[in-house]
């Protein structure tokens, strides 16, 4: 039976991506630099990284995931005072309504990783 999925994401610098989504709530759990791995967790949600120091960010999101939320509207009140482009990520876009049914926000972190992160919107 399946339980959870945890994306793995390319990190140019370990103590950089830590930092960045530690403002997004998340704790650093494990790092394991001897083989190039590190945890990162936030309530029941775990993202995994591992070691690319020659990772560049380029105009492709290679990387992504979804995160389903309860609210991405609160989420989002909490994440925008952040002003998360000064921080390092590639953008953020606040949370809307998607056609498609789905209130979700979007940051793409400074390694170019994507996270969308939403509801269904009869959810709220």
């Amino acid at each position: 039976m399946l339980k959870s999925v945890c994306p793995i994401f390319p990190s140019s610098d370990f103590s950089r991506s830590s930092a960045f989504y530690n403002k997004l709530g998340f704790q650093e759990v494990a790092r394991f630099e001897e083989h190039g791995y590190m945890i990162l967790a936030r309530d029941d949600v775990e993202i995994h990284f591992f070691s690319a120091q020659g990772h560049v960010a380029t105009k492709y999101l290679d990387y992504g995931c979804f995160v389903r939320v309860e609210n991405a509207n609160a989420l989002s009140a909490e994440f925008e005072p952040l002003k998360l482009a000064d921080q390092g990520a590639s953008s953020f876009a606040r949370a809307e309504e998607k056609p498609w049914g789905v209130c979700e926000l979007v940051i793409v972190d400074p390694d170019n990783n994507l996270l969308r992160m939403g509801h269904i919107s009869s959810e709220t």
